[in-house]
């Protein structure tokens, strides 16, 4: 497999990548495996795990629990073969350093290329929304690489308030104003049906990464093996701080709870269910790991950006690639700022992102693009398990799209444009 010939014609030759901006100022190769394993659990363990117990209102104990082991074993085994594709490209004689050069090259269409560039464009602006308050500061951050320290504190952050959440769950699971808890799913059948593939919707956007690539290519050469160094430490992380906050929460709120678990702790009547302090110094961690995220899933879109503004001859700080940085870095923020005042709809927008984007991005593609590279027999278990997910995530995106969007649609219809309210 090492000395097979180049997958296609070469589209993207390196000498190119000599002249790109964009790679050269945004996608610097220099960390180690430690740091892709700060990158993956930035870009995959967010404030969004804290939807978890929500997702499993659609689902119930029993389906809940199965669907987030099958997600975190499928997006597990998804990157692997993600990084195995990536490693074959670099031992052919490329390397692949953006999602959308990666697909094009394996798949020899360039429609692909237009296809990832506008998931990925929509997830990463989607979640730059998301974090839009504390992302303003992205602009002093110049590179990839240069984000390993942020996001080692975003990882002990996100450790940090899902144990300050799960600890408020078990206190407020002692209080009476917790109420009774319920467990039930809807009762119309076709309810039950719509919310269940929009909460797998929902865990798709939550265990969604669809930066890998990206991540990988911050990796000093040869990244062989690195990542998967990485990939166990972040999973690490997701086993355990995924498991405590979905159990805890959904334990103590059942049906009742919200798409953000800490406003159920935090009722808009009554008093709090946990002391304060706990509450307020999880909100600070949450806060806090939003800049880490907002700074994480703007790199692709600056990568996108200062490949056709900035010019590579120039210095990464000189007038002439240093104003134009900063004036569509600004701009980039401005327009997201705008579409989450526009648009409060932070449960239902997860859903259709993980439907619309996630599951093509990192249940369908990695196991197309692995079977295509690595040519597996077809008969055997590694080809017959990719394309056993292949469709049954394309199905579930499907369905996923349909539910989350018709819930959405519903949802509009209670707000205007720049409400103060979020939708649940």
């Amino acid at each position: 497999m090492v000395n097979q010939p180049p997958i296609t014609d070469d589209l993207f030759p390196y000498d190119d990548r000599q002249n790109d901006a964009g790679a050269a100022f945004v996608l610097q190769s220099k960390g180690e495996w430690w740091h892709a394993g700060f990158h993956l659990t930035t870009a995959i363990v967010g404030p969004t795990i804290l939807t978890l117990p929500y997702a499993f209102s659609g689902l119930g104990w029993g389906l809940g629990i199965f669907c987030l082991t099958i997600m975190t074993v499928v997006t597990f085994y998804s990157y692997l073969l993600m990084s195995k594709v990536l490693d074959h490209c670099e031992k052919a004689g490329r390397r692949h350093i953006r999602f959308r050069e990666l697909a094009a090259d394996v798949l020899g269409s360039g429609w692909m290329f237009y296809f990832v560039i506008f998931i990925q464009t929509a997830i990463n602006t989607g979640v730059g929304i998301g974090a839009i308050l504390l992302a303003g500061q992205c602009i002093e951050l110049p590179t990839f690489h240069s984000l390993r320290h942020v996001n080692l504190a975003s990882l002990l952050l996100s450790l940090g308030y899902a144990f300050l959440v799960v600890t408020a769950c078990i206190i407020a699971a002692t209080r009476k104003e917790a109420g009774s808890r319920d467990y039930s799913l809807e009762s119309s059948p076709k309810s039950r049906m719509f919310s269940a593939f929009t909460s797998i919707s929902i865990l798709a956007a939550i265990f969604g990464n669809g930066i890998l690539p990206e991540i990988q290519a911050t990796l000093a050469a040869p990244a062989s093996g690195k990542m998967v160094k990485g990939l166990s430490m972040c999973y690490t992380v997701i086993f355990l701080t995924f498991y405590a906050i979905a159990v805890s929460g959904y334990w103590v709120f059942g049906n009742r709870a919200t798409p953000n678990i800490l406003q159920s702790l935090m009722p808009d009547t009554g008093p709090s269910l946990a002391p304060t302090w706990i509450l307020g110094l999880a909100v600070i961690f949450v806060l806090l790991q939003l800049l880490a995220i907002a700074l994480v899933y703007s790199q692709v879109a600056y990568e996108i950006m200062e490949k056709q503004s900035a010019d590579v001859k120039k210095g990464l700080f000189s007038k002439r690639n240093l104003i134009p940085r900063i004036i569509l870095r600004t701009m980039y923020m401005i327009m997201c700022g705008v579409s989450a005042a526009m648009l409060p709809f932070f449960g239902d927008i997860s859903a259709v992102v993980g439907a619309i984007g996630f599951i093509p991005l990192d249940f369908v593609l990695p196991m197309l693009l692995y079977n295509i590279t690595h040519k597996p027999p077809k008969s055997s278990i590694t080809y017959c398990t990719n394309l056993a997910i292949i469709i049954v995530f394309t199905g579930v995106g499907i369905m996923g799209a349909f539910s989350s969007i018709r819930k959405l649609v519903l949802d509009a219809q209670k707000f205007k444009l720049f409400s103060n309210d979020v939708v649940d």
